[in-house]
């Protein structure tokens, strides 16, 4: 009899483990996995800058290419038309500037001939005050005729208008040096400008020539010799191969324990009999659903709960076989261990 009620409480016993283990909450599992994962890549959609038509194509689909190489070539007449005439425009304000440069110059000797002149008008002054003062003290004692002095009266009223003259042709010259500084200030902001106009002529040349702005494989290419590209539209698509990666989607139930730096095994179901290892890189912030333009209101008085998913981005181990094999978008099953 007592060996009977051993053996119930036994089957009892584990019955209730059984029970506790099977209805433990999905955190405390020590591997997490989910089949809602899928290989990615951040790749990057290759536009023109501007339109024109292709005139040759220089890779082909599924090519592997580096950064910078250049992927097709756009017809540049255009462009190039446009970089002679800001040359042209270029060389044109520069030699303006250089024409009022040498004009500055010889202003200056102007100003220094202006400055000879004033000094001989000055001496012819004094030459005539001084035969003026003579001639009338002589004429005061009937020394002299009048006929004298009415000439040297005549000659120090030249020399005080020849004075005055040249004194404003001296100011004048002067003044012009200020105008030439002005214009030589008006020069230099349009060559400026039309270096800008040139820098940017050339830039617009240099978009003819479609590079690779990463280095991947070249896919989803729209590149035909003689099409024409209109600016802004997807021609190719470059993917990183090399940096591929596994986004996951956990239910929150399953992400408690989930921590980055976790060790991951995962297996690809276009690769089957392989697998391959990883580590959990980073968490998502949320929800698909917190995502969506249209989110659920869940005010109303029917309400289901629905355990949400989050996106988890695990890493590919480097150096590992067949995984050159892998491309974006096949299936994942990965498993995280969180035991640790």
């Amino acid at each position: 009899m007592l060996k009977r009620f051993s053996i119930l409480g036994g089957l009892i016993l584990a019955v209730m483990a059984t029970a506790a283990f099977v209805n433990r909450p999905e955190a405390m599992r020590s591997v997490q996995s989910t089949k809602d994962a899928y290989l990615q890549a951040d790749y990057t959609n290759v536009a023109p800058r501007i339109s024109a038509t292709v005139v040759e194509v220089l890779v082909k689909e599924n090519q592997y290419v580096d950064k910078g190489a250049v992927l097709a070539r756009l017809d540049d007449r255009d462009q190039k038309i446009a970089v002679q005439t800001a040359q042209a425009a270029l060389d044109a304000a520069r030699a303006n500037l250089r024409m009022l440069r040498a004009e500055t110059d010889m202003q200056d000797l102007v100003i220094e001939q202006a400055n000879a002149t004033l000094e001989a008008d000055h001496a012819a002054l004094t030459l005539a005050q001084t035969q003026e003062k003579r001639l009338r003290k002589l004429v005061a004692r009937k020394s002299s005729p009048q006929s004298l002095l009415d000439e040297a009266l005549s000659n120090l009223t030249s020399a005080e208008a020849a004075l005055r003259s040249d004194t404003a042709k001296h100011d004048a010259a002067r003044r012009q040096i200020e105008v030439y500084a002005a214009q030589q200030d008006a020069a230099k902001a349009a060559v400026s400008q039309a270096e800008v106009a040139l820098a940017n002529a050339q830039l617009e040349l240099s978009y003819t020539m479609i590079v690779a702005p990463i280095s991947g494989t070249v896919g989803q290419m729209n590149l035909r010799v003689g099409g024409y590209a209109p600016a802004g539209n997807t021609l190719a698509s470059i993917v990183p191969l090399q940096n591929i990666y596994v986004e996951a989607r956990f239910r929150e139930t399953q992400l408690a324990r989930v921590r980055p730096g976790q060790p991951v095994r995962f297996s690809v179901d276009g690769i089957p009999g392989h697998e391959f290892t990883g580590t959990v890189d980073s968490i998502g912030p949320a929800s698909g659903a917190s995502y969506s333009a249209l989110s659920a209101q869940n005010a109303t008085g029917n309400f289901t709960k629905v355990a949400q998913r989050l996106p988890v981005r695990i890493s590919v181990d480097p150096d590992q076989a067949n995984a050159d094999i892998m491309r974006v978008g096949m299936s994942v099953v990965p498993r995280i261990d969180v035991s640790g």
